[in-house]
């Protein structure tokens, strides 16, 4: 099922034409066949005689009634869409359609539970899927009056924006539809929403569990509160944690935002095989099953879900109450969002260090992002839906959210909330361009603000800044004094992007030295404003040379930083001796960002952590490392260096799993990074023992379902596991989760009949569902590569794993959804070799015209193979540095 396109000019001469009154839609959803019923009525204004059309992605259309007089819909109806001719100034349109069930997290996805075969559905519309629902007018400013009316099993709940009513009988419904009732429904009928967006209407449906509760909006009106999951997973649902953490960002929110909970209830629902961590649909945020925790999470997947919860919550008033008008301005609905459930999680939340977990995983995510060929704007040029669809990235979500944190300190916090005010008082229930919020916080600041967003918000690309130091003799003590700090800027150059322009940038240099008893502390933090190629720190003249001197010290502006090397291997070497675990982690990334610009090998980084993850006690920060260390092994060192790396990785977890607390968080990601990395056959021995330990406890971890997964997994990568060991655990873990973890462990085997098989699959079964194409393709890629660089070799009618993908990857374009296609295009990628580099190159000078998405992701899987390949000849000349032990 391909992608459908929509320009921003065809929606701008669209949104001219048309005013959409009213939308009633009527689903029939039994959950059974292909499609479902739908007859749709919208009420709308247009130009008088104008033609234009309703996105509507179909399985068929039985009738098209435009003002009393039935369309021939060989003559309207297109692959995504209906062409409406002769309008008159007031319309009323009537659509009786079927539309597809999907199994693709898009449109309407239908989910079947294996362990009770219920039927679970739900819809996922952002950015242009409602269209694969009901007809619709699918473009964020032509927001309007939403009404559903949904006949479904009576023994199911049925969830959609509005508060969910009573079901009744569905014979008066069955009658107006001209259909055969259908025994054992019911109709649920919800009242019209507020004037809402397309994209963020919901339907939810199936036989969910929910547990309910409610609090008093900031009005005095009492809000109800609900959580929903499927029947199977319902008993490991933790309500308690998430109705306090809902209640703490609706307090927090309407106290800064000073503006009520504009709508009526909210839901939260957790919905099997999401595509992303959750979605803002108004008042009944659909959220990724994963999160409903059946075995022992991480701390840090603990903390994201609370960010999660808060990010969507925060989306009600910021996307949903107020809208941008096209997608361009997509990344202040995202990046706002980013930023106030950061700052709430802070605040509201025990996790008070979520600004140190934002440092560490956002914006090194925001980093990777700026430095690809495919780098942009956080303002970016969005003329189509092919823009808009891969532009949900790092740039859009924690670039923009950093940009945001120095915007609210440079017009003070209290003005940007108190601008934020009169924009939700001015806009609700409208839609917005940037230039809408700039305004009110110029207003309230006092600030212009034109060429603060002309350098962060339309240009791309980051900064580079670093500090120069020099030095003279103490005349009163056997020191060294500064004589002079510089800070200095450059712009950090990416082949065929602009150069960027220096930023201004309100930043810290935090100096660190021993405090006598073995501890690097904070002696001084100089802050300064930069907007030049350099600064001096006249504050810093006199004070004693310090051990390290840490750029960005507190991460308070967004740039690339570089230490000089003197600071970076006295802080590398006694990162266990810092007394402040953002300090701490601006190291390690500071460090990372050198391995991965090639300036420095790989081993110095993963020695570094070796010696002193134990000292690392933030949960994101050492889940940080962990998959950094996967990176760094699987990418950044020469395929013949890795077994060995792997298994010096696994036996220093061992060893630190001797030494720390049993139980606590740290130990499990310990024994979680042995599962990873162990390969010696002494490593592989123990982690069968730890296999038949299955439901006790190693260091107080329990072997819990979850855990026993990923040790076979472990073993299947290595083939060092039987099959019906595989199969006895899926009748053990019944689940999807379990059919998922099995598919995973079987295409992990290292050999060309397990490789080819999951491919094959991958590649010729088009009913396979996103969830488990995901786990396939996660197994097919890991141990892809031999020591030699080689990738292992396929069975025939195959030809090799390289050349099928390059041959193949833009017909995905063509039959696949987006999700799937960019799922297949990123993680069947080959591996990392100089064939592969080549390879990219003429499928790109070959394919100028291929869509858009699929050109910036090759060109990004290019961009970080041959980053691969610098790190991994500049970690070739160290060999044997990897060793640890202080």
């Amino acid at each position: 099922m391909p992608q459908h396109n929509l320009t921003r000019e065809e929606a701008r001469r669209r949104s001219s034409l048309v005013d959409v009154s009213s939308y009633e839609n009527t689903l029939i959803l039994t959950g059974e066949g292909e499609s479902f019923r739908v007859r749709s009525r919208i009420r709308f204004t247009a130009a008088p005689e104008s033609t234009t059309f309703i996105d509507a992605i179909t399985a068929s259309v039985e009738r098209i009634r435009l003002n009393g007089l039935d369309l021939e819909a060989a003559e309207v109806v297109s692959e995504s869409r209906i062409a409406l001719p002769g309008l008159a100034a007031e319309n009323e349109l009537v659509i009786d359609a079927h539309f597809f069930y999907m199994n693709t997290g898009e449109g309407l996805h239908r989910f079947v539970d294996p362990i009770d075969d219920e039927v679970y559905l739900y819809s996922q519309f952002e950015v242009p899927d409602a269209r694969r629902v009901f007809p619709v007018f699918e473009q964020p400013d032509l927001k309007a009056p939403f009404s559903f009316t949904v006949v479904a099993p009576d023994r199911w709940t049925v969830v959609s924006n509005s508060p969910t009513p009573s079901p009744s009988g569905p014979a008066e419904v069955f009658a107006e539809l001209d259909e055969a009732p259908v025994d054992d429904t019911a109709v649920w009928q919800f009242a019209p929403t507020t004037p809402i967006s397309s994209y963020i209407t919901a339907i939810i449906a199936g036989p969910y569990r929910s547990v309910h509760s409610q609090l008093t909006s900031s009005d005095g009106s009492l809000v109800p509160l609900g959580l929903y999951c499927r029947d199977s997973l319902f008993e490991h649902l933790d309500a308690d944690n998430l109705f306090a953490i809902t209640r703490a960002g609706f307090e927090f929110y309407e106290r800064e935002f000073q503006v009520s909970y504009p709508f009526e209830k909210y839901d939260q629902l957790f919905v099997p095989e999401f595509n992303a961590g959750a979605m803002e649909n108004a008042g009944a945020v659909t959220i990724l099953e994963n999160y409903v925790f059946r075995s022992r999470p991480t701390e840090a997947l603990v903390e994201r879900r609370a960010v999660t919860v808060l990010h969507e919550l925060a989306h009600m008033w910021f996307g949903d109450l107020v809208t941008m008008k096209w997608w361009n301005d997509l990344w202040l609905n995202e990046s706002f969002a980013e930023f106030m459930s950061t700052l709430a999680t802070a605040e509201a939340t025990k996790y008070s260090q979520a600004w140190t977990t934002f440092a560490t995983i956002e914006k090194s995510w925001a980093y990777r992002q700026d430095q690809l060929p495919s780098t942009h704007p956080i303002v970016a040029s969005i003329e189509d839906l092919a823009d808009v669809e891969v532009n949900f990235d790092g740039i859009t979500y924690a670039k923009g959210a950093s940009v945001l944190k120095q915007l609210v300190a440079w017009v003070g916090r209290a003005e940007f909330f108190s601008g934020l005010k009169h924009y939700f008082d001015k806009h609700a229930w409208s839609n917005t361009e940037l230039s809408d919020l700039l305004g009110e916080l110029e207003a309230t600041s006092g600030r212009d603000l034109g060429t603060w967003s002309r350098l962060w918000l339309e240009e791309s690309g980051v900064n580079l800044i670093e500090t120069e130091l020099d030095t003279e003799p103490d005349g009163t003590a056997d020191a060294e004094v500064v004589s002079e700090l510089r800070v200095t800027q450059n712009p950090w150059i990416i082949d065929g992007q602009p150069v960027p322009s220096l930023r201004p940038h309100r930043l810290a240099i935090g100096f660190y030295s021993d405090d006598g008893q073995g501890r690097l502390v904070r002696t001084d933090s100089f802050s300064l404003d930069i907007d030049s190629e350099s600064a001096t720190v006249d504050e810093a003249r006199g004070a004693v040379k310090p051990d390290v001197i840490i750029v960005n010290d507190s991460d308070l502006t967004y740039a690339k930083v570089r230490f000089d090397r003197e600071s970076m291997d006295v802080a590398a070497a006694r990162l266990a001796d810092f007394d402040d675990s953002l300090a701490q982690l601006i190291v390690l990334g500071t460090l990372w960002d050198t391995v991965r610009d090639g300036q420095r090998p790989a081993q110095d980084y993963i020695a570094t952590v070796l010696d002193n993850c134990a000292s690392i006690t933030h949960s994101s920060g050492l889940l940080t490392q962990m998959r950094q260390l996967e990176t760094a092994v699987g990418s950044y060192l020469p395929p013949a260096d890795r077994t060995e790396a792997r298994t010096t990785l696994a036996a220093r977890f061992l060893e630190l799993l001797e030494s720390v607390p049993g139980g606590t968080d740290q130990a499990f990601q310990f024994v979680r990074g042995f599962i990873k990395h162990a390969s010696s056959e002494q490593q592989l021995d123990q982690l069968r023992t730890w296999l038949e330990k299955a439901g006790t406890s190693i260091f107080d971890i329990s072997i819990d379902t979850d855990l026993t997964w990923e040790i076979i997994i472990a073993l299947a990568g290595h083939d060092a596991i039987d099959d019906s060991i595989i199969t006895e655990m899926s009748r053990t873990d019944p689940s999807a989760t379990g059919t998922r973890q099995a598919a995973t462990a079987r295409a992990s085997r290292p050999t060309s009949a397990a490789k080819s098989k999951a491919l094959t699959r991958i590649l010729d079964d088009a009913d396979l569902p996103n969830s488990e194409l995901g786990a396939l393709a996660l197994g097919f890629a890991s141990g892809l590569q031999t020591q030699t660089g080689e990738v292992i070799a396929s069975e025939a009618p195959l030809q090799d794993f390289s050349t099928e993908y390059f041959q193949r990857v833009s017909g995905w374009w063509e039959t696949r959804t987006l999700e799937m296609a960019q799922t297949m295009t990123l993680r069947l990628f080959p591996p990392v070799n100089e064939h592969t580099v080549q390879a990219a190159r003429q499928w790109l000078n070959d394919h100028p015209a291929a869509p858009k998405g699929l050109i910036r992701l090759i060109e990004e899987n290019l961009a970080e193979a041959k980053r691969a390949l610098t790190a991994q000849e500049v970690s070739s000349t160290s060999k044997g540095a990897l060793t640890f032990g202080r």
